[in-house]
């Protein structure tokens, strides 16, 4: 049942969903680019004041990397993934999958940085960001028409309103990326 990638049988793709058909988060490679380079120049600027000061040491260097280490380990973006009937949010040490087909809720989850939290009948929960939503349309519209699915069928009992938020949003980002290519901005 389970598997040490954190992945478990019943949440993987359906029968016949294939890795061809499946979406992907296009600036994900940008913002783990971002990632490694402030962590590059965060441990840059330690170890050059460090040593401009003339205290660096081997066990201060080694402290420096861990921290440079820490901060990519924070700032590294989730990898989200969607397909027919499931939605995956990789992350540096493991996998989440959601059964979007089969989901309970969906919460926006407001705080220092809004999340999204979906949950399915079996138990599973992904958070990821609603803008990574927003910048996908295609991940989107996968998560959309399965959410609405389970609506239609009485599981997805809470979030059609987060739902119908993240729609707007969608549409609204969707409509100003045809202006600005037209150049009616």
């Amino acid at each position: 049942m389970g598997h040490r990638d954190g992945t478990r049988d019943d949440v993987l793709p359906p029968h016949g969903a294939t890795a061809a058909r499946a979406a992907y988060d296009r600036r994900w490679a940008g913002d783990l680019r971002s990632a490694i380079r402030c962590s590059a120049v965060f441990l840059s600027l330690l170890v050059l004041i460090d040593c401009g000061a003339g205290r660096l040491t081997f066990v201060r260097g080694g402290l420096w990397v861990g921290l440079g280490v820490l901060l990519f380990l924070v700032l590294f973006p989730q990898r989200v993934t969607a397909g027919e009937g499931w939605l995956a949010s990789r992350g540096p040490l493991r996998e989440r999958r959601v059964r979007t087909d089969l989901l309970v809720s969906v919460r926006c989850l407001d705080g220092v940085s809004q999340r999204l939290r979906l949950r399915d009948m079996l138990g599973n929960r992904v958070e990821i960001d609603p803008q990574v939503l927003v910048d996908n349309p295609d991940l989107w519209r996968g998560l959309e028409r399965d959410a609405y699915e389970s609506a239609a069928r009485g599981s997805l009992t809470c979030g059609e309103t987060a739902l119908r938020r993240i729609s707007e949003r969608v549409d609204r980002e969707t409509a100003l990326s045809v202006f600005r290519a037209s150049g009616l901005e």
